[in-house]
């Protein structure tokens, strides 16, 4: 019998229509969160507490079937607005232990998403010791009816050098059918993804998703920078999904809770696109994302960023290599330029393990930084420093200055990785560092960009007094999110970059209040569009720096091909460009000029991948993003690495449109325009021919709704 059979119309307690998802509860207060037609065994309890004592009623490798998420009941639920937004709040109780539950569930009128998020409160007279709470629970996402065998899962790894590298597998392959039927006990094991240290995204993205062999796709994501894990996995003979913050097992996380006292789980979404498959999905997500981020101009202005460090000064700037790069960018159309690392490098033994004060070199600007940055604004650019605020280099006076308590410690011992020591941002000794720094160098000097980078994984997190690490890290991250916040109250026009050594602290908790996210640190052009195509699964695309480097020793080709992976996201021009000659110049600034002109149109498209996401050593990959009037595409032609990747890689593809993409009437090749690549449309078939004659060899194109039919 279906949960909806079973259990009377006046026990719905919450329903969405777009995601074909009920909360329901039985006789005896139980609640769950549902699917269509799904048998209520299942289902799972919408919020799973592991205590210390009070563990799980089936052990194994999940974080389900936990005994106080099996007893927690319904004492009420209630809804309010707030905007445009729709909070339906389920209050639960463990009657045993005497914690209270809260889920918030959050949504937005005609949307397909769903946001999620647990209080939890000790209303009892003995302490708890939470370790491990979800934010999201759902039991039959897909059920027995539909079948598992036709599921696929998809997820991203990613590394340095190597970010958002997505994979796939049938869920059969990871979830095995076990025969429940002859044993009568549930699996043990689940597909898990989760983090480690304080790099978020060092092992893989917060996020993932399942497709059913139609158009049909299920998609999450965990907002969090100190610690996550998803499970799937199949329980009844349906496939269940449990999202969830730090935890003991994964990431030494601990909360104890005394009476009274309450703790609050990272947010977590998810999407459902009943047609389009993975590219309506992720559209919805990137419209979410637009919706939960801190508004801020630079979301619609999106300014060109030179920044010159990637494969050009590399963290050795000085006033006589930064002058004629200032000219040559702002002649180049950059509005923002970025003195990356070094600036403050006046150390014989290097300056790796002595930054934390943030003072300019004297032997690099003998004028003064003040002389430089008036020359990026003397040529109409907006200056930018790069720092990395949350680490103190080991040979820093600050290290010897500021109390211990300011700084990570396990054990009682302050911590030490490559170098440096991190930064409590929860002890005012270190924000009241940090906001003196930053007052500095934004108010009195007047920047307004900066690139905060993160180079180090400091492991579990920090022990504060009787703290796990975990939690200590969770606590860090909190306070790191509102100090970033009070920065931008201080200084509204101020833009952030957010960097992990490039992409390794890519999630949403970071970049609901940083303007940016870099993408990578990977240096070589070639290796770049795999990652500049899939950025839009992490990021949107407004909000996602791509490196554009062209060098003077560049021709054509090489060129027009780091320009155009830049194209669909935030162009972060490097390079040497001073050097370069006319024809050169006139070619980067041919691409500056263009991306200008579709800026606009960036800010609010949705992305799409025709030829599926993109995989590590793809030839062909192409990725677009799509408005209502227009789609662009970008694609490229890579060498091939084998005999049969060479038979195979022709100098064609035949692309076919997603069908919620406008037919296009106009056809035009954008970028490059005179490399011999071509473009044409049938309207017959709905398909798109794009010809690249080079291996190696980029184009972006536009679709839009008039004007002509066929361009080359």
């Amino acid at each position: 019998m279906t949960a909806t059979a079973e259990i009377a119309q006046e026990s719905l307690l919450w329903t969405h229509e777009a995601l074909g998802l009920s909360a329901v509860t039985d006789p005896a207060g139980s609640v769950r969160l549902t699917g269509a037609d799904q048998p209520w065994d299942a289902l799972v309890p919408v919020v799973e507490v592991v205590l210390t004592g009070h563990g799980r009623t089936w052990s194994g490798e999940r974080f389900i079937d936990t005994t106080v998420g099996s007893r927690l009941v319904l004492r009420g639920h209630d809804t309010a607005q707030d905007g445009q937004w729709r909070h339906t709040t389920i209050r639960l109780t463990d009657p045993q232990t005497r914690l209270a539950a809260d889920l918030t569930l959050s949504t937005v009128p005609g949307s397909s998403f769903l946001r999620s998020r647990v209080r939890l409160v000790n209303e009892g007279d003995t302490p708890l010791h939470l370790e491990s709470v979800s934010t999201l629970t759902l039991g039959g996402i897909v059920g027995p009816a539909a079948g598992l065998d036709g599921l696929t899962l998809h997820w991203a790894d990613n590394d340095w050098l190597a970010e958002c590298r997505w994979r796939q597998a049938a869920f059969r392959d990871q979830v095995v059918p076990l025969s429940r039927a002859a044993h009568g006990h549930e699996g043990r094991g689940c597909f898990e993804r989760y983090s480690q240290g304080s790099w978020s995204t060092g092992r893989h993205l917060p996020l993932a998703a399942l497709t059913d062999g139609g158009e049909g796709a299920w998609l999450w994501q965990i907002e969090s920078s100190a610690g996550w894990r998803y499970e799937t996995g199949e329980r009844e003979g349906a496939a269940y999904l449990a999202l969830f913050g730090p935890d003991d097992a994964h990431h030494q996380w601990r909360q104890t809770l005394a009476p009274g006292e309450e703790f609050t789980t990272v947010p977590a979404v998810l999407v459902r696109a009943a047609t389009g498959g993975l590219d309506c999905a992720f559209g919805e997500l990137t419209a979410y994302r637009r919706l939960i981020r801190r508004d801020h101009p630079d979301h619609r202005a999106l300014p060109v960023i030179y920044n010159d460090y990637m494969n050009t000064l590399m963290g050795d700037p000085t006033t006589a290599k930064l002058l004629p790069l200032i000219e040559a960018a702002s002649t180049a159309g950059a509005e923002v330029f970025v003195i990356d690392a070094g600036w403050y490098d006046d150390d014989a033994q290097g300056w790796w393990d002595a930054v934390g004060a943030w003072e300019p070199a004297g032997r690099r600007f003998p004028g003064g930084i003040q002389e430089v940055l008036d020359a990026i604004r003397q040529h109409g650019m907006t200056p930018g420093l790069w720092l990395e605020p949350e680490v103190v280099g080991v040979r820093s006076p600050l290290a010897r200055t500021l109390p211990d308590e300011a700084f990570f410690r396990r054990g009682g011992i302050r911590l030490t990785e490559h170098g440096r020591h991190h930064l409590d941002l929860r002890h005012p000794a270190a924000r009241a560092h940090l906001d003196r720094v930053l007052d500095r160098i934004v108010g009195e000097w007047g920047v307004g960009y900066l690139k905060l980078d993160y180079n180090i994984n400091i492991g579990p997190g920090t022990e504060n007094g009787t703290e796990s690490a975990g939690a200590g890290l969770l606590g860090h991250h909190r306070a790191h999110l509102d100090w970033l916040a009070s920065l931008l109250d201080r200084h509204p026009g101020l833009v952030l970059e957010n960097c992990g050594s490039g992409g390794l602290r890519m999630d949403y908790a970071q970049l609901s209040v940083a303007q940016l996210q870099s993408t990578s640190d990977q240096q070589d052009p070639r290796r770049y569009p795999p990652i500049a195509a899939a950025a839009a699964t992490a990021v949107t695309p407004e909000q996602a720096a791509v490196w554009a480097y062209p060098q003077p020793h560049f021709d054509f080709d090489e060129i027009a091909f780091t320009m155009t992976t830049a194209l669909m996201g935030r162009v972060h021009l490097s390079g040497f460009l001073d050097r370069m000659d006319d024809a050169q110049s006139a070619l980067v600034r041919s691409a500056v000029d263009l991306y200008k002109s579709i800026r606009p149109e960036i800010s609010g498209a949705l992305p799409f991948w025709p030829l599926g996401l993109p995989t590590w050593d793809d030839n062909w990959l192409a990725h677009g993003l799509r408005t209502d009037s227009a789609a662009f595409l970008a694609l490229w032609r890579r060498e091939p690495t084998s005999d049969t990747e060479a038979i195979e890689n022709t100098g064609s593809r035949t692309i076919q449109l997603p069908r919620n993409t406008s037919t296009p009437q106009h056809l035009e090749v954008l970028y490059p325009t005179d490399s011999g690549a071509t473009a044409t449309w049938d309207a017959t078939t709905g398909q798109l021919t794009v010809s690249l004659p080079r291996p190696n060899t980029a184009v972006l194109v536009r679709l839009g709704t008039t004007g002509e039919e066929s361009a080359g």
